[in-house]
Order: C-alpha cells, then sequence, then structure tokens
C-alpha cells in the first residue's frame, strides 16, 4: 500500500504538520547569536566590573553599597537576557523570570518594612 501525497501540499518534506498561520514552537527555539554578540556583552560586564572597582574607591557615602546594587543588577539583567537567552526566548519563558523578579522584590519589601518598623533601642 503506498501512500500518495498531494501534489499542493506546501508542507511536503518540511516536517510540519500544522497550519502555514500557526507557529512552530521549534523555530523560536532554533535562534542562532552571532560570537560579535557574545564578545560586546562579555565586554560590557568587563568594563561594568572595572566600573564597580573603580567606584568603591570613591566616597559616596551611605549610597557606595546602592551605586554597587545597581551595577551588579544591571550586570545581572545582561546575563540573563543574552547567555541564558531569555532575549530570544517565548513569552512564558519572559513571564516566568520576571514573576521570579516580582516575588523577590515583595520578599525584599516585606523584609525591609519589618527591618523599617521596629522600634530599636526602645524595648
Amino acid at each position: 500500500m503506498s501512500t500518495q501525497h498531494d501534489p499542493h501540499d506546501q508542507h511536503h518534506g518540511t516536517g510540519h504538520d500544522h497550519d502555514p498561520n500557526e507557529q512552530d514552537v521549534h523555530d523560536t527555539l532554533n535562534h542562532i547569536v552571532s560570537p560579535v554578540v557574545y564578545i560586546t556583552v562579555g565586554t560590557i560586564l568587563l568594563v561594568m566590573t572595572a566600573v564597580t572597582a573603580a567606584v568603591s574607591f570613591v566616597d559616596l557615602g551611605v549610597f557606595n553599597a546602592v551605586v554597587a546594587l545597581a551595577i551588579a543588577c544591571f550586570k545581572a539583567s545582561i546575563v540573563v537576557l543574552f547567555f541564558m537567552h531569555v532575549k530570544y526566548s517565548s513569552k512564558l519563558t519572559k513571564l516566568t523570570v520576571f514573576s521570579g523578579l516580582f516575588t523577590f522584590g515583595v520578599l525584599i519589601m516585606l523584609t525591609l518594612s519589618d527591618y523599617f518598623t521596629r522600634a530599636w533601642g526602645r524595648w
């Protein structure tokens, strides 16, 4: 028993068995990032590391930690976006990353609200 192929079938031989208007999940997963992007991102991370080290020698008072954490957050976001390929991922992956960051933010806010409302030295 032989199978006959429809000559009008646009998807013959492509391995796609869905409507042409539907997005293939694998189409979004197979992306190729240029080495230039990785070199650029690596250079940015090295420069920001040097900036962090240079800022540590500047007396900013209480803002030393704030500036260092801001630079660290920027570097972490670069790593997540490019090296973990979140920039090129599906909306579900981006939602998952955002949900984790949102949960982390809520936990930090709850911790700080407890810390700031304590009656230090009054008991």
